[in-house]
């Protein structure tokens, strides 16, 4: 099957950022609602959670990403009966998943006092909290969630977040009411629940009024299941890395450190998640593409792509860094007031974490489309044992400094080189790497420079000068104009520039035909 690769990842793009945008938008009115309305400690609860389940989804092992990787070639094949059985197989995994998750999320119950530190509000029973968000992720494994994985390997996400639009909308506004009105956290959890079993039927029937000819059936031959085995069993020292890497803050912070600190925490990195998040959507929107291309296309065309997205990575991770930067304080004091504010050496620590998770999400976007698993197996694990490690001793002398800067140090000095080595062992010309290496650093230099530079700028623009409001409306328009003139200026000569220009221009070229 001939795909339009440009035209499809421009398609998800926009829907995948639109979505995206919402996403953000209405949570943080809910978030701020919560905190207003309910207090700090049951957003806290929430972020661990969150985090918790996230660690029980360890059980996926990667099933999505490796059922999706193995629908690449016979959606460009047109293999419908190989599509059906890996339908049929996936299936079957996600079922025995939903009932392993559950088991042991029961089994866990008796831990969940050691989780929190201090007390929480004392109308909340811990446990039935845990199980309806238990409830909630068990029942997003066994409603047809194996029909999405049609709408990701046909580059078709477009669709998938149509529908999360309409269902998030119905979910935020229902638990808007709730928390405002009713004030009751058990039915703000049941919500939650009830919207995710309507985001999956609607998703299946999107998917197969699209695709009726798929449905799961036949059986695979025993080598095909063999081999995907093989690389569900790779993906999971992957999964375990990045799980521990994303939840071992919440948790550890929770424990040492209080539900309080948790929120106040979890505001800046609502904040942060929610900037990556809006990369990370159009990362994921051409994952489906590039892995299309890797299999289509010549190893110098895969390289030459690889070095304009980073280039084009580089450029958005830079702006956005500088921009949380000069904007994180007077924005929390906007939205919190003071009492709620870090101090600014926090922001900096959260700052070089997101540059750093920008790129390293940019190139794990590579490896996941050419499906690396089995030669990237361990680095994940390593590096989040690291960051445990790391969490567990530096939070008992440094507090939340030492939270943020163990992931920071596991990241920079052990993930990143180690995933660089991979990709230039496997993917590209090993003799690429040093030359591919000094770019990165010739773009984190400068992007440093340039947060340095914007940053001291905005320093002479504050509250007591101009008010709050106007001090961060000032400092957005510098961070606006500077950073992205300074960037056009050192950059606008190279060929990388000339490339991403001409990339965009195509996009766009595109999306105005309706093509």
């Amino acid at each position: 099957m001939k795909t339009e690769r440009t035209k499809n990842a421009t398609r998800n793009i926009v829907f995948g950022v639109t979505l995206k945008m919402y996403q953000i938008i209405v949570p943080f009115f809910m978030r701020s609602a919560m905190i207003y309305c309910m207090g700090d400690q049951y957003l806290g609860l929430t972020s661990l959670f969150k985090s918790i389940l996230q660690v029980l989804n360890l059980v996926e092992l990667g099933v999505g990403s490796a059922m999706v990787y193995s629908m690449y070639k016979p959606i460009h094949e047109d293999d419908t009966d190989m599509i059906c059985a890996l339908l049929k197989l996936y299936r079957t995994y996600y079922r025995i998943i939903g009932i392993v998750i559950g088991v042991i999320g029961v089994a866990l119950i008796p831990f969940l006092p050691y989780l929190v530190s201090g007390d929480i509000p004392p109308e909340l029973d811990l446990t039935i909290l845990y199980l309806l968000n238990l409830g909630t992720t068990v029942l997003s494994y066994w409603l047809f969630a194996y029909k999405n994985s049609l709408l990701v390997a046909h580059q078709r996400t477009d669709l998938s977040s149509k529908v999360q639009l309409i269902t998030n909308t119905l979910q935020f506004l229902a638990q808007l009411l709730i928390i405002i009105f009713i004030k009751d956290f058990y039915l703000y959890l049941i919500a939650a629940l009830a919207t995710q079993a309507v985001s999956n039927i609607a998703t299946a029937l999107i998917a197969q009024k699209f695709y009726p000819q798929y449905r799961p059936q036949g059986k695979l031959p025993k080598e095909k299941i063999k081999q995907i085995n093989r690389r569900v069993k790779d993906l999971f020292t992957s999964k375990v890395g990045g799980v521990i890497l994303n939840s071992a803050d919440t948790i550890v912070i929770s424990a040492f450190l209080g539900l309080t600190v948790l929120s106040y925490y979890q505001n800046y990195f609502f904040i942060l998640t929610s900037v990556a998040g809006v990369v990370t959507t159009i990362l994921n929107s051409c994952t489906a593409s590039i892995g299309n291309s890797i299999i289509a296309d010549t190893p110098e065309k895969n390289f030459n792509d690889f070095k304009k997205f980073s280039f084009i990575i580089a450029w958005l991770a830079g702006f956005c860094t500088c921009s949380m930067l000069c904007l994180y304080q007077p924005f929390i004091e906007i939205w919190l007031g003071q009492e709620r504010m870090l101090p600014m050496a926090t922001v900096v620590c959260l700052c070089i974490y997101y540059f750093l998770l920008e790129i390293n999400q940019f190139l794990n976007l590579y490896k996941d489309a050419a499906g690396m698993w089995h030669e990237d197996r361990f680095r994940p694990l390593v590096t989040a044992s690291c960051n445990l490690i790391m969490n567990l001793i530096m939070v008992q002398f440094w507090g939340l400094y030492g939270v943020i800067l163990s992931t920071v140090i596991a990241m920079l000095f052990v993930g990143m080189p180690w995933l660089l080595h991979n990709l230039f062992t496997v993917m590209f010309d090993k003799s690429n790497l040093l030359g591919y290496v000094k770019v990165l650093l010739k773009y984190t230099v400068f992007s440093a420079a340039i947060c340095f530079g914007v940053y001291m700028a905005c320093s002479f623009v504050n509250a007591g000068n101009v008010g709050i409001y106007l001090t961060f409306l000032i400092r957005g328009v510098i961070c606006v104009v500077a950073v992205n003139g300074l960037y056009f200026l050192l950059y606008r000569k190279t060929k990388e520039f000339a490339d991403s220009k001409e990339l965009v221009k195509r996009i766009f070229k595109r999306k105005k035909a309706g093509r």
